[in-house]
C-alpha cells in the first residue's frame, strides 16, 4: 500500500504548489482555499493509507515477487440479476444534475431512488414446500 499513500502524499505536494502559484497570479480566495481544501483531502487520504499500511499483511500486488496466481480468489458477492442497482445510480446521477439544474428536480429524483432502493433490497424467500394462501 505504499505506492497509493505516496501516490496521494504527491498529489498534495502537487495541489500545494499549484495553490500557491493560483494564489499570486490571481488573488482569489475561492479557488485558494478549493485547492487548499484538496491539498487536506489528499494528505489525509495519504497519511491513512500510509498508516494502516504498515499494520496489515503484505499484499501479494507489493509483493515484487509475487505470482498472479497469489491474489485469486473471492473478492465478495455480487449480484447477476439484479437491474435495481442501475435504477438507483441513473436516479442519484439525475439528482446530482438537478442540484446544479434546478432544486425542483431533486424532490422527484429523490423519491425515485428511494422506491428503486426498496424494490432492489433482498427479501426474504418462501420455502417451496410451505402453502401458499
Amino acid at each position: 500500500m505504499k505506492v497509493e499513500g505516496y501516490l496521494f502524499i504527491g498529489c498534495a505536494a502537487f495541489f500545494a504548489g499549484v495553490d500557491i502559484v493560483y494564489w499570486h497570479f490571481s488573488k482569489d480566495p475561492t479557488g485558494t482555499t478549493a485547492l487548499a481544501l484538496s491539498v487536506g483531502l489528499a494528505f489525509l487520504s495519504g497519511f491513512y493509507i500510509l498508516f494502516t499500511g504498515r499494520r496489515l499483511p503484505l499484499r501479494p500486488e507489493d509483493n515484487p515477487q509475487g505470482e498472479i496466481a497469489e491474489g485469486t480468489g473471492e473478492l465478495g458477492f455480487f449480484s447477476p440479476h439484479s437491474w435495481w442497482p442501475l435504477f438507483t445510480g441513473l436516479a442519484c446521477a439525475t439528482a446530482a444534475i438537478g442540484a446544479a439544474v434546478g432544486w425542483w428536480l431533486r424532490g422527484r429524483v429523490f423519491r425515485a431512488a428511494v422506491s428503486a432502493q426498496r424494490r432492489g433490497s433482498p427479501r426474504p424467500r418462501r420455502s417451496p414446500n410451505r402453502c401458499c394462501r
